[in-house]
């Protein structure tokens, strides 16, 4: 559809860009991003043919851009520019339907039923139509955005070129108009050339990305390429970090504020623990990072209070993540600061531990019962039974953790306690053979963020071999308190 080769040039005798080739295919939704000054809106501009091409060429539909008449362009392209103005009191109907021009014929322009179905439709597919007969001069800069969006189809493009077409618009109107083009570009083929600020809009709705950096191609590739750290890092000169979307394939980027990177370095031990017969409590003097199975605060996240409520062997409860946080509101924390967790075991009987290393330390805290014990290797034989947490282990490190120390982490964690269980010898009531947990056990893993950095947490590394000591000695002790207790 558009093929830019080897284009050069600008607004004076210094090119503005310099040797720039792509292509574009029909149908692709294709982000250009860029610091500012680094060409995005002059090679939209040259596309479009309001700036002269240097050297080079672009080839529109295999001809060359200068083949076209102004005329024959505005039926293929339609653009919206940054900054969308209108000098006149026209009514937004109006406005809209000089989209309409480029299609009209002869010297007294005629409208008739085509044109009107065009631009009723535009209208509602940009939420306008309510607006139609407003003069555009009493529009926001959100509304009259819309309005030069609807303007633009009613071209009925075959190439669209935008410049920060969500530029004004609030969220719910950014994703409605990028959704809104992404179907267009599905579904007839439109090919949509777009600038963008925001990184991840572009990530999350562009088939590939340009990225410029002076006026030169950094790389033109797809999303998760494009949007690497180090590349960010590199041409916008900022801090970042990428992480996944969590509901979608698409790649974000996360800034990172100076004054927020410079974190004052916390400790976390047994000084901060607070056990009581209803809960116990642990509040960090800054939110850590968290990754834990919780029934509140689960997945990854940053928490500054953990709590592990005891709840009676027969608790039932059809929303129990809401319970859960009424009662964490009644007493004082805020579900969305809080790690929640359930257990039947008496929390008296809880077992913590606190180990130093060089350079960093360990407090882990656990709360173990074996009335659930399951051997998860023969669980199919067992039937689904939702109750409340038995073996719940709290890890805090003090200490930076890395993506993989988290999950290993979790994984060293878990070894440690299904040996604990072993050389207990707790069975598995159901199959007559040692288990490896309960059904419902928890985990949360905390980090301070702060001091030495844990690249890793297998068994056999430093972090790996606190977790496994730690982890071990407290569900040993923990079962022995719960046996103990029960007169077993």
């Amino acid at each position: 559809m558009l093929s830019v080769q080897n284009v050069s040039g600008g607004y004076s005798q210094e090119a503005v860009l310099k040797d720039i080739s792509f292509e574009v295919q029909s149908g692709e939704l294709f982000g250009i991003l860029g610091p500012n000054g680094s060409g995005k809106t002059t090679l939209l501009k040259m596309i479009s043919g309001i700036v002269p091409i240097g050297k080079g060429d672009i080839f529109i539909k295999g001809k060359r851009l200068q083949e076209f008449n102004s005329k024959q362009l505005a039926q293929i392209i339609a653009v919206l520019s940054q900054h969308s103005s209108q000098s006149f009191s026209y009514t937004v109907k109006e406005t809209v339907s000089l989209g309409r021009y480029a299609h009209q014929t002869g010297w007294f322009q005629t409208w008739g039923e085509k044109d009107e179905r065009i631009l009723q439709r535009v209208m509602e597919q940009t939420g306008i139509t309510s607006l139609q007969a407003k003069s555009i001069q009493e529009l926001s800069g959100g509304e009259k955005q819309r309005v030069f969006l609807a303007q633009a189809l009613a071209q009925e493009p075959e190439i669209l070129l935008l410049d920060e077409p969500t530029n004004h618009l609030d969220l719910s109107y950014q994703k409605e108009l990028l959704d809104l083009l992404k179907y267009w570009a599905k579904e007839t083929g439109l090919t949509v050339l777009s600038i963008f600020h925001d990184l991840n809009l572009a990530g999350l709705y562009c088939d590939r990305l340009l990225l410029l950096e002076n006026g030169r191609i950094n790389i033109n590739h797809i999303p998760n390429e494009v949007l690497r750290e180090e590349k960010i890092r590199e041409v916008y000169h900022t801090e970042v970090l990428k992480h996944p979307h969590p509901k979608i394939a698409a790649p974000q980027m996360v800034l990172l504020p100076e004054e927020k990177l410079d974190r004052k370095k916390v400790h976390i031990d047994e000084s901060l623990l607070v056990i009581t017969k209803e809960f116990i409590e642990l509040k960090a003097p800054s939110p850590l990072r968290t990754m834990s199975s919780g029934v509140i605060g689960s997945g990854t996240g940053w928490h500054q209070a953990f709590v592990n409520r005891h709840v009676d062997k027969d608790y039932n409860c059809s929303d129990h993540r809401r319970e859960m946080a009424d009662f964490l509101k009644v007493n004082g924390f805020e579900p969305s600061e809080t790690v929640g967790m359930m257990t039947a075991v008496v929390l008296l009987d809880a077992a913590y531990k606190h180990i130093e290393h060089a350079g960093f330390s360990l407090f882990v805290v656990v709360t173990a019962g074996v009335g659930n014990a399951v051997d998860a290797s023969k669980s199919f034989q067992h039937s689904f039974e939702q109750v409340p947490g038995t073996v719940n282990t709290w890890i805090f490190v003090n200490g930076e953790l890395t993506e993989e120390a988290f999950i290993q982490s979790i994984m060293t964690a878990t070894e440690a306690k299904a040996k604990a269980l072993h050389d207990l010898r707790i069975m598995d009531c159901v199959t007559g053979t040692i288990a490896t947990g309960t059904s419902t056990d928890s985990i949360l893993i905390a980090a301070t963020q702060t001091g030495e950095r844990l690249e890793f947490a297998g068994s056999i590394t430093d972090l790996g071999k606190l977790i496994g000591k730690a982890v071990y000695e407290c569900t040993l002790e923990g079962i022995q308190k719960s046996i103990k207790r029960k007169g077993l």
